[in-house]
């Protein structure tokens, strides 16, 4: 998103398409600046890709993806799959393919993408995941990378979740705060005992806590977190788009590395983001978007799991960070 904001500011008549996965289009559409959303489903395609239905859903995409011609097509993951889609697009006369000529550090790279780049571009090797992408736009399309980094997500504020209210359940003066605890990893999860300790503070001081889920077994976890709680809620299962609703009406959001909270940091509000291990100079906060670099957006690390403690002083500091510009949170 943020490579998409800088693209904007450097061509301001761009016509910019992204290709994603669908689960991800809701994310995509509200991103300003990105003129159509091309959805496919490479995942579940691959799992029976000679199947009638995978079939005509390739062809559709295909025609999707093949409608315009491009002066610049951009691969930003470095994988098999998206050099294939990137193989795939069309072209104008003079377009060229762009791509990454190196891994870096952390991240997935595939040789096919680098085959199939005209141009391959060398970036540093210790690079953030989101100065990446930041990076091979610039360079692509010879623009300088701006110092500022937005990342244009529109979240709609005139239709906050109305479940937040529920038995039992009262607005406090401070406002509610998200705990992200689901994650894809195990070894990234915070224990539960410190989940209870820090929502009971978190009530003692004002705020009341929300618990999001995407599975049935992070909806058990997020019912296992509010149990003792004297004031939380278990919000039902929600999309992509109506949780960035959700969470740009929040207070403030405190959570593993996740994609929420990825997008807790991209609707800039107060947020704290929990490491078990020491990669947060690759997947966390930097900066937000309208904030002064690392005030509104922390990271705590340690091993084997940050303490309550830690967790608590970084959500105080945040909390108080002012906002120095309103980010784009309506659409």
């Amino acid at each position: 998103m943020p490579a998409v904001q800088d693209i904007r500011q450097a061509f301001p008549e761009a016509q910019i398409d992204w290709v994603v996965e669908r689960g991800f289009a809701p994310l995509v559409r509200r991103c300003a600046g990105v003129n159509r959303v091309i959805e496919c489903e490479l995942r579940r395609w691959r799992k029976s890709p000679l199947s009638a239905p995978t079939r005509l859903a390739w062809r559709a995409f295909k025609t999707e993806l093949q409608h315009d011609s491009y002066d610049a097509v951009i691969d930003l993951q470095g994988l098999t799959k998206s050099a294939l889609i990137t193989w795939l697009a069309r072209r104008t006369l003079h377009g060229q393919r762009y791509g990454l000529a190196n891994q870096t550090e952390g991240s997935s790279f595939e040789a096919p993408a680098r085959w199939v780049a005209d141009v391959a571009i060398k970036l540093p090797p210790h690079s953030h995941a989101v100065a990446r992408s930041r990076l091979l736009c610039a360079q692509a399309l010879g623009y300088v990378m701006p110092n500022h980094q937005t990342f244009g997500l529109l979240a709609h504020l005139d239709n906050p979740l109305k479940t937040t209210q529920s038995d039992g359940f009262k607005a406090l003066p401070k406002g509610v705060v998200a705990l992200v605890h689901g994650t894809s990893r195990a070894d990234k999860e915070w224990p539960l005992a410190h989940w209870h300790a820090l929502g009971q503070r978190l009530h003692a001081n004002g705020y009341a806590v929300a618990l999001p889920h995407g599975s049935d077994a992070e909806q058990r976890m997020a019912e296992a977190i509010a149990a003792p709680l004297t004031n939380a809620v278990v919000w039902p299962r929600l999309a992509l788009d109506q949780l960035t609703d959700a969470l740009a009406a929040c207070a403030g959001v405190i959570g593993v590395d996740s994609g929420l909270s990825h997008i807790a940091v991209a609707l800039d509000v107060p947020h704290v983001q929990l490491y078990n291990f020491d990669t947060a100079w690759r997947t966390g906060p930097v900066s937000g978007a309208g904030s002064t670099p690392g005030q509104r957006q922390r990271s705590v690390f340690a091993r084997p799991t940050p303490e309550v403690d830690q967790v608590w002083q970084a959500w105080q500091a945040v909390a108080a960070a002012p906002l120095v510009s309103a980010p784009e949170k309506t659409a």
